[in-house]
């Protein structure tokens, strides 16, 4: 599904799909340039569980990793993979993503 910018160049989006927990460090740089909440951060346990980081204060957090929230909200624009160090996001246009 290709689009256009604002004086008509073509322009196709490449949504966010996924992000590799191995890869990721949880640094927040994804998440500080979307403004659209496509992300949040997210603990992993000792047990490799993903855990709220609000709520249980209890449990141990081994690493911080950003995760997906709202795939739906992402606009294609690419500026989290322009921020990642660690380039642990997979990126595709719609067509891709829908087979």
């Amino acid at each position: 599904m290709s689009t256009a910018t604002r004086d008509g160049r073509n322009w196709t989006p490449d949504y966010l799909v996924s992000i590799d927990p191995k890869k990721c460090i949880g640094c927040g740089r994804c998440f500080k340039v979307c403004g659209r909440d496509v992300m949040t951060l997210k603990g992993i346990n000792d047990e490799g569980d993903l855990i709220d980081l609000d709520d249980d204060e209890d449990e141990e957090v081994e690493k911080k990793v950003m995760v997906m929230n709202d795939e739906g909200a992402c606009i294609g624009c690419g500026a989290c993979a322009r921020v990642c160090p660690t380039n642990c996001q997979t990126h595709a246009p719609a067509a891709a993503e829908a087979a």
